[in-house]
């Protein structure tokens, strides 16, 4: 009936892969830009390939030579347009450790959060970058070079207001500062609170980019905000500071002894009993009869 139809081929196991991986593929790249500023750039993209399609199909010859010179170089334009999201996509995808059980938790966990504490009681602005896989060189040459072993008293040092390296994050590779003052990407995200300063939206983007986490704290409130994979959890604990860098790290805590397990190791509390209340005379000759 319709013999210029072409004839579609037989969908077998492999074509259905081979469809739901491209649709996965397509949906994650949706993901990427919706809700950035970049989803109304390839809004514009697409509407063009429609037209230039269109435009074949219907005989607008006009219409197909001006397009003609736009399309095949839209490749090159959406390389360059959307070179941060390519970068954030790739960067994401090789945030999971695809070999070894994970990262080992830092010897000087303690000495953040203790300088993190005092920083939130004293309200002064601090933000704290933890490198894990991906290396923050480029951010680290912005600033200023320290190379020193964490201490609760430099970090308060280094975010006092009247310190020439307050103005900036601090980034920590192992068990070292790294480096001071640095300059950290801002996002663009829409949609934030306007209330963010610059410390929580540079928090925000460095980890958009790679898969460190940043501790920020708010020089007005004090509060202690945590920052990682483009997220920010404002309001936090020491406690569940200490637990998100744990987890986001892939420390693994060691489940709490029962007591059921080894007894022995476990000092038993002495048992204290009240002192016996006063015998009546009756019940002491009593007692001194059964001692005879």
């Amino acid at each position: 009936m319709f013999p210029n139809l072409p004839t579609w081929p037989n969908l077998d196991f492999s074509g259905i892969v081979d469809i739901l991986v491209v649709s996965f593929l397509v949906y994650q790249g949706l993901m990427v830009v919706r809700g950035t500023r970049a989803g109304h750039i390839l809004i514009g993209i697409l509407v063009m390939v429609s037209l230039w399609v269109a435009a074949i199909g219907i005989g607008l010859a006009a219409l197909r030579e001006v397009l003609s010179f736009i399309v095949p170089y839209l490749g090159i334009a959406i390389v360059v347009l959307f070179q941060s999201e390519i970068r954030r996509t790739l960067a994401r995808i090789g945030r999971k450790r695809w070999l070894g059980r994970g990262f080992h938790e830092p010897e000087s966990v303690g000495e953040i959060l203790l300088a993190v504490r005092d920083l939130a009681q004293e309200k002064i602005g601090a933000l704290i970058v933890l490198e894990r896989d991906i290396g923050l060189r480029t951010f680290i040459e912005s600033g200023v070079r320290l190379d020193a072993n964490i201490s609760r008293d430099l970090l308060f040092a280094i975010f006092h207001p009247k310190g020439p390296l307050h103005d900036g994050a601090v980034i920590v590779q192992k068990d070292k500062i790294a480096a001071a003052a640095c300059f950290l990407p801002l996002t663009t995200a829409p949609g934030l609170s306007l209330q963010l300063g610059t410390r929580h939206r540079a928090a925000i983007g460095i980890t958009e980019e790679t898969d460190c986490l940043c501790v920020v704290v708010s020089e007005e409130t004090g509060r202690i905000s945590v920052a990682a994979s483009g997220n920010l959890t404002p309001g936090l604990q020491l406690s569940e500071v200490d637990e998100r860098i744990n987890k986001h790290f892939g420390v693994e805590r060691p489940a709490p002894m029962q007591i059921g397990e080894t007894p022995a190791d476990i000092p038993l509390a002495e048992e204290t009993s009240a002192p016996p209340p006063e015998m009546r005379p009756t019940e002491r000759q009593t007692e001194k009869v059964n001692r005879t």
